[in-house]
């Protein structure tokens, strides 16, 4: 069998940045050569960075994208890359109309491309394009109709781009029909919890579909709302994992493969599945025999449930702050277990060196809430200082009559407006402390606790949010480090602290019932009856359904923050502020 020595790179492209995007693939594909790859694969728009967006439907986008690519090539056989074969994920454009979707000729199309010896040898865009979720690609490209083949060291490789493989059929099936020895995929595939899971048993499946081994290249880093997690895979046609990257790392995969010598005579333009046409590139290069030493194929252990949760959340903090070209972060820290899961976070994204916190008590905050919030920052070592509120709060009330929920919101919103003033002067990015518990039910003060740019535990319920805090201290003592978050802010009762002896028992069901209901409402899309069914009691299930209907447009000014769920408030779930149905 001929034998290819293939590289993956894992990498994190940035949305809109072309430059930047362009000097790392000529950086990695230079690691790749120099370790004797003669393949190299760079993620689903890499170039462009994903997802674009509407930025696919500005012409001058488009062209820039193409143009790069072009450039890209002459940079590679520039620096002496050239003869490795390069794919690579762009934004590129149709060249014939789609009738089928009533877009014109020249309609932006989700591409990828293989650079040789300074020439763009061959052009492909995805044929099957998600809309569901956090997708919507049929709102900017037009699917593409071919299945690229290379024959490259006497091995027929064929290419797909991400969806082509979470559908059936399509390039997948054509792959087979092509007598393919080797399915590159090139992908920017978000994570969510377990996707891991899934993805491994998908490229399974498809490698035994298209009956040859399947290499799955995909992405890391935040963009807005999403994380990738990387987790590229390549798995033989019998389903054996033959080598996988770490999770939420840059990594360069690289490994030996012995593929079936290339025997199929089909020429360019057979009609194959789905009306695919077979578009075949020769690029040339003897078949190779094993090399006497192989690579070492990697096989990276698995992030446990809460570890590659804690990594989903630091990964899409830290993108968020430096890909917006800020520096540091300012958080409230009030002794609650939320606040500090954030601070957490914040210090492990960025370091705590960048990360300032202030203490604002109330007369109504406990004195164990303020040591906690200190202590937090002694262990932590971030910045930290106390602002009491109290005399703002006073003057507020000695001018206007403020009672019951009033009254507690206006302690919330002083404090946002304190954090902005800061932030302001500073040049700190707020961060938002609610979790999706609250915000489903509209337990966060508008113009308080949603003040910020991002929230990093946005998409956390509350009852995760405990297991987290505890998985970090003791990951903290596993390491031989100082747990960040005290204990005592673990083990007591939450509390928003906003009137005498409060608790959110007071208003709220227990949390680990309301996550329950709000887990099967939301990400189940289970209606009020098919949860009172499951065993839950009627009441608390209709409470719960009204408060999380009424909160829409209170989650709707709340700021982005990672999607580490199934489905995350934004994105994924996309329901009329106004509207009348009450029925689940």
């Amino acid at each position: 069998m001929p034998n290819l020595r293939l590289a993956l790179s894992q990498i994190d492209p940035w949305v809109g940045d072309l430059a930047r995007n362009s000097d790392e693939v000529v950086r990695w594909t230079k690691q790749a050569v120099e370790a004797g790859a003669q393949l190299v694969a760079f993620p689903e728009m890499a170039l462009t960075g994903y997802p674009v967006e509407d930025l696919a439907l500005r012409r001058s986008f488009v062209e820039a994208s193409r143009a790069a690519l072009v450039e890209l090539a002459g940079r590679l056989a520039a620096d002496g890359l050239g003869e490795v074969p390069v794919v690579v994920g762009y934004l590129g454009r149709s060249e014939h109309a789609s009738p089928r979707f009533g877009r014109p000729a020249g309609s932006p199309q989700n591409c990828a491309a293989v650079l040789h010896r300074g020439e763009v040898v061959t052009r492909f865009a995805k044929h099957h394009l998600p809309n569901y979720g956090v997708f919507d690609e049929y709102r900017w490209f037009v699917p593409g109709d071919q299945l690229p083949v290379l024959r490259l060291h006497g091995v027929d490789v064929a290419l797909a781009i991400c969806e082509d493989i979470w559908q059936d059929g399509g390039r997948v099936t054509a792959a087979r029909e092509a007598e393919a020895g080797l399915l590159l995929v090139i992908n920017g595939s978000p994570y969510e919890r377990n996707k891991d899971d899934q993805r491994l048993e998908l490229v399974q499946r498809r490698a035994a579909e298209a009956g040859c081994t399947l290499a799955y290249v995909n992405m890391v880093g935040g963009q807005d709302e999403l994380v990738f997690d990387g987790d590229s895979i390549v798995v033989g046609a019998d389903g054996a994992v033959l080598a996988r990257s770490p999770q939420f790392e840059e990594h360069l995969l690289v490994l030996d493969l012995d593929l079936p010598a290339a025997s199929s005579d089909h020429t360019d333009g057979l009609l194959l599945i789905d009306g695919l046409h077979l578009v075949r590139a020769e690029l040339g290069g003897e078949p190779q025999a094993a090399p006497a030493e192989p690579t070492r194929a990697e096989v990276a252990p698995r992030l446990s449930d809460e570890a590659e949760i804690w990594a989903a959340l630091v990964s899409g903090t830290r993108a968020y702050v430096a890909k917006n070209n800020f520096r540091s972060v300012l958080i409230g820290l009030s002794g609650g277990i939320d606040s500090a899961l954030v601070a957490s976070i914040a210090v492990d994204a960025i370091g705590a060196e960048n990360v300032h916190c202030v203490s604002m008590p109330s007369r109504y905050s406990s004195e164990h809430s303020k040591d906690d919030a200190a202590e937090l920052a002694r262990r932590t070592g971030l910045h930290f200082r106390t602002v009491p509120i109290a005399p703002m709060f006073d003057a507020y009330l000695a001018a206007t009559e403020l009672t019951g929920l009033a009254e507690e919101n206006l302690q919330s919103r002083l404090r946002g407006t304190l954090l902005m003033a800061i932030s302001n002067q500073e040049g700190h990015i707020v961060l938002a402390p609610g979790n999706k518990s609250e915000l489903a039910v509209g337990y966060s003060t508008l113009y308080g606790d949603s003040v910020g740019a991002f929230g990093p535990i946005k998409d956390v319920y509350k009852s995760l949010i405990f297991r987290l805090a505890r998985w970090r201290n003791e990951e903290a003592e596993r390491r031989g480090e100082v747990p960040p978050i005290p204990e005592n802010t673990i083990s007591k009762p939450p509390s928003a602290e906003l009137r005498p002896d409060q608790v959110d028992s007071d208003s709220l069901p227990d949390y680990d019932l309301l996550d329950s209901v709000l887990d099967r409402y939301i990400e189940g899309d289970q209606g009020r009856d098919a949860i009172v069914a499951a065993g839950f009691d009627p009441a608390v299930v209709d409470r719960v359904v009204r408060l999380v209907d009424t909160a829409e447009y209170k989650r709707r000014q709340y700021p982005p923050g990672p999607k580490v769920s199934v489905k995350n408030f934004g994105r994924d779930r996309r329901l009329p502020i106004t509207n009348r149905w009450r029925r689940g």
